[in-house]
């Protein structure tokens, strides 16, 4: 059951998106998709960084 769940939850975006035309649009801009993905790959790095400054800070050797 769950392996059917999983495929179907796969493939649901196959289901949903309209056949390719064939013919290939100009690009103006970015997507929102694309700006999405930079903003979550920045707060990613950004949230690792903060994580990992925090965690040397507080192991860092007393002197």
């Amino acid at each position: 059951m769950l392996r059917i769940a999983l495929a179907l939850l796969i493939a649901a975006p196959s289901f949903a998106a309209a056949p390719h035309s064939g013919v290939a649009g100009s690009r103006s801009m970015p997507e929102l998709s694309d700006l999405a993905l930079f903003a979550c790959a920045a707060f990613g790095v950004w949230f690792v960084r903060s994580r990992l400054r925090a965690r040397f800070r507080r192991d860092a050797p007393k002197d």
